[in-house]
């Protein structure tokens, strides 16, 4: 079933992308200012960017930048790890043109700055020495890697940001509909379920010395919040930190769990951390893990993306609750 939907999820974003396409917004014939009239945008840092006229050669240092540009119709023709968001965001998949420029924490300025770019998206965890450089030869826009007081607002903030910047104003306001849709759709397969209310526990993992690292997905996080506006609540007990909603815990941690959906993200890439508890005394006794509620979400789901790939967690957590 997620297949499907996902498949009918990127036609329909596809279809969206085009000019014929209604909407419920007053939107004019020509909503994109033309390619001489200059275009202004304040990013996140509250720094004013004027670019000449929509951007069309635009690079992207951070996977939700990238996955905006792609979901606006803009395919970057640069990306940091080109091959890591292949591996982590089928949303809104690549063509072969981008050229990788490195690492997302360190890109290369040197490669960026012969590319010919109109702008590069970065985000605010980028360090400051690294965009001044890369502005010495390009126009650059900051955008929000996220903010754990709101994070689908800060989502859609950086999705109208990348927009504005690439005349794609329109392109914006349908996903941010086909997203209201998707919740709508959710909700309604939640309580035909049965399972408003319900509680779940949404998380990542890593391994590290043989020990197994859990990173819940608190308050404040994405994918939790998107769960929420569906019917969902999110039981993580703990606080998260103020820009993503992330937390820390172990095994025993799990202990304060009642008997909820157990959730997770893991990648064939680099294996599943929760195979490693399979012989755990204390995972074998958690609630969830006798009542058979323990269930991976499918691979290549981005945590951290736009609303393409948060309608993707939609589905995943309805087509979870059927099974």
């Amino acid at each position: 079933m997620r297949t499907t939907r996902v498949i009918i999820g990127l036609s329909l974003a596809a279809a969206l992308f085009a000019a014929g396409c209604g909407t419920t917004e007053e939107v004019g014939a020509d909503p994109a200012p033309s390619s001489g009239d200059p275009v202004t945008v304040v990013d996140s840092r509250g720094q004013e960017v004027t670019l000449d006229g929509p951007a069309e050669r635009v690079a992207a240092t951070e996977w939700n930048g990238v996955e905006h540009l792609v979901s606006l119709g803009v395919m970057p023709v640069a990306v940091s790890d080109v091959e890591g968001y292949g591996q982590w965001v089928s949303a809104a998949p690549l063509d072969d043109t981008p050229t990788d420029i490195g690492t997302r924490g360190e890109p290369s300025i040197d490669t960026l700055g012969t590319l010919n770019l109109d702008l590069v998206v970065v985000t605010d965890s980028l360090n400051e020495g690294a965009i001044a450089q890369i502005e010495a030869t390009t126009p650059v826009i900051v955008i929000a890697g996220s903010t754990a007081a709101d994070p689908i607002g800060s989502m859609f903030e950086s999705l109208d940001m990348v927009a504005a910047a690439t005349g794609t104003e329109y392109e914006a306001a349908q996903l941010r509909a086909g997203f209201d849709e998707k919740i709508a759709e959710g909700t309604a397969a939640v309580a035909e379920l049965g399972a408003a209310g319900d509680q779940f526990a949404f998380s990542d993992a890593y391994v590290d010395s043989g020990t197994v690292s859990i990173r819940p997905f608190t308050d404040g996080a994405l994918v939790p919040e998107v769960l929420e506006q569906i019917g969902l609540e999110n039981a993580w007990p703990m606080e998260g930190d103020p820009a993503f909603g992330l937390g820390q815990a172990d095994v025993e941690g799990l202990t304060e769990l009642p008997d909820v959906h157990f959730w997770y993200m893991a990648n064939d890439t680099l294996g599943d951390p929760y195979e490693e508890l399979a012989d755990n005394a204390i995972w074998q006794s958690l609630p969830f893990v006798t009542s058979g509620k323990v269930q991976r979400f499918p691979d290549s789901l981005w945590m951290f993306g736009g609303p393409l790939s948060m309608a993707q967690y939609v589905d995943a957590a309805v087509d979870a609750i059927e099974e």
